[in-house]
């Protein structure tokens, strides 16, 4: 590409509403532009990559055998209500009628209609097993858009499912897409965990998210160097292994706490130590209210008691009803006494004599031990903390940030028992298909790669995925002998097929190398006066040193760099 006649900008200042390092990077290369919020185009540079990662995903699923297509992004609505999963996503989709007064959606995911193509396909049990997949944009209405390309509300995803007999040929499926994908990344050079996660939307059996680590990040990882342990916190597992309370019961003691109503003020108050405490929250849960109680110095893990208790919805009831069920101002909540069913922590399980609300405005119980109500479910249902042992081998576990870039899921017979999706085996018998789900965000591997991969100047580039893996840079463009040596050289490399800017344009040297930097291309060929001698200045951008090098030897350790040498 020859710059000086074609479609390409840079800005000298930070993007004034980008917070992430990626979106203020790829926005100042002039590689995205936002239209509106969570909403961005990909401009040619840009576009580069995203075709340079979709090239790599497109192999790794070739070697596989995954068959590639592409589905609507509009989507009745009547698809979601069938799978029941209209309800599910709520205000999360983009919804609209046509003339006809019919509703349809923009398909935030495609599990109903990858399951609706393979009915066309399968009938017996020698139709399976196969996989596909689709590269193509999703939408979600995103309720707080940020970070760039990492909280929005159109994405380019891709996503595949595989389709078996049974639930050991979900496993060797989905071990293939898992070993591919590891592949993949490996190759856009990032570096990330894979952690195991919540099923969320999509529901199933088992899932795992491959996570990019970076400061950015909306999502806390933790993770156990010793026994290899990863999970995203809000699943991780809180170690079992709680000392019992070996303290002699007493009897429960109502104090006054007048106007005292966060753990602080009652613990500063009653001169208590915080780990004494139990807090008891109210929470509506599929329309009905719960107790749920964790240590005071804990919090709810939501997704946990979600699933403990087969929930499709889990919220904190509002002020009037928590007054209305403890009689009490809010602050003052407790178990003891309350006719609603009551959830409790494992770890409270371990302890004796804690303080609680009392159901009763300025009033606590002290001493209060698990003898004094009734409770109806226990679990795990609260968020791990760095101080927390991990769950698997009893060591320190660390918390990091991360970037989730792509999930996979196995189904099981979720899908295809909502929507008829069947097989004739052998017997002829009618089973239900085995499904397997996996997902890549196009969008996050580009903003996950330039978290990780920058400096003070801006963008180094991965080889793999670089717009272009040379910049020629001349530097005086009134020399007719530099401009000769940036023609020969720019030819020689389109003969070989390396991607090339040839800088063209009439800026000054500083301009044009800074913007090379910027825009991260790995590969820098410098021609300026010394071409009189036939030498041009090679440099790479991830290094500090250059290297002059003859002119007609500069193909030959382009070609060495490429190939790592």
């Amino acid at each position: 590409m020859r710059l000086k006649h074609s479609y390409f900008y840079t800005l000298r200042e930070d993007a004034k509403d980008e917070e992430s390092v990626s979106g203020n990077l790829l926005t100042r290369s002039g590689m995205i532009k936002k239209s509106s919020s969570g909403v961005y185009m990909y401009l040619p540079l840009g576009y580069k990559v995203i075709k340079n990662i979709n090239k790599i995903i497109r192999e790794e699923m070739e070697n596989i055998d995954a068959g590639e297509l592409l589905m609507p992004s509009l989507v009745s609505e009547d698809v979601y209500v069938t799978s029941g999963r209209r309800k599910i996503f709520d205000d999360d989709m983009f919804s609209l009628k046509d003339r006809f007064d019919k509703s349809y959606v923009l398909a935030p995911t495609h599990e109903e209609l990858f399951t609706m193509v393979a009915q066309a396909r399968i009938n017996s049990y020698k139709d399976l097993p196969f996989s596909i997949y689709q590269i193509q944009d999703k939408f979600r209405d995103e309720a707080r858009c940020r970070y760039g390309l990492i909280r929005v509300r159109e994405f380019l995803m891709k996503d595949a499912y595989s389709f078996d007999l049974d639930e050991k040929g979900l496993n060797d499926s989905y071990n293939e897409m898992y070993n591919a994908y590891k592949k993949i990344f490996a190759r856009l050079g990032i570096n990330y965990k894979i952690v195991k996660s919540d099923t969320g939307f999509t529901g199933g059996l088992l899932s795992e998210e491959f996570q990019a680590l970076a400061d950015i990040g909306e999502d806390k990882l933790v993770i156990c160097e010793e026994c290899g342990y990863a999970a995203n916190a809000e699943v991780a597992k809180c170690s079992t292994l709680t000392v019992k309370s070996d303290e002699e019961i007493k009897i429960r003691e109502l104090v006054k706490t007048p106007d005292k109503k966060s753990i602080d003020e009652v613990s500063s108050y009653l001169m208590e130590d915080k780990e004494k405490f139990v807090k008891t929250l109210i929470y509506n849960i599929d329309g009905k209210l719960h107790a749920v109680l964790v240590k005071g110095t804990h919090e709810v893990n939501e997704a946990k008691l979600k699933k403990l208790l087969n929930a499709n919805t889990v919220e904190l009831a509002n002020i009037e009803q928590v007054e209305e069920v403890t009689n009490a101002k809010l602050g003052f909540a407790g178990p003891v006494g309350l006719e609603i069913p009551v959830v409790v922590d494992n770890e409270i399980l371990n302890m004796k004599n804690f303080i609680v609300g009392a159901n009763k405005t300025d009033y606590h119980y002290k001493n209060v031990n698990l003898e004094d109500f009734n409770y109806l479910y226990t679990g795990d249902i609260r968020n791990i903390t760095e101080k927390d042992l991990c769950p698997k081998c009893g060591k320190t576990i660390n918390f990091k940030s991360g970037i989730e870039i792509a999930n996979t899921f196995k189904l099981g017979t979720k899908y295809s028992e909502v929507l008829n999706l069947s097989y004739l085996n052998r017997e002829n018998e009618s089973k239900n298909v085995w499904m397997g789900c996996y997902g890549i965000g196009i969008g996050r591997c580009l903003a996950a790669i330039v978290e990780q991969n920058n400096d003070s100047k801006g963008i180094i580039w991965p080889l793999e995925v670089a717009p272009f893996k040379v910049a020629i840079v001349v530097v005086n463009m009134e020399d007719e002998t530099q401009i000769d040596a940036a023609n020969y050289l720019y030819g020689e490399f389109k003969k070989q097929k390396i991607s090339t800017i040839l800088d063209d344009r009439d800026e000054r040297a500083g301009v044009k190398f800074n913007d090379m930097d910027l825009i991260g291309i790995p590969i820098r060929i410098t021609i300026g006066n010394k071409i009189k001698e036939q030498m041009v200045e090679i440099k790479q951008r991830k290094k500090d040193d250059f290297e002059e090098i003859s002119l007609y030897d500069a193909l030959t350790r382009v070609e060495d760099i490429l190939d790592g040498e």
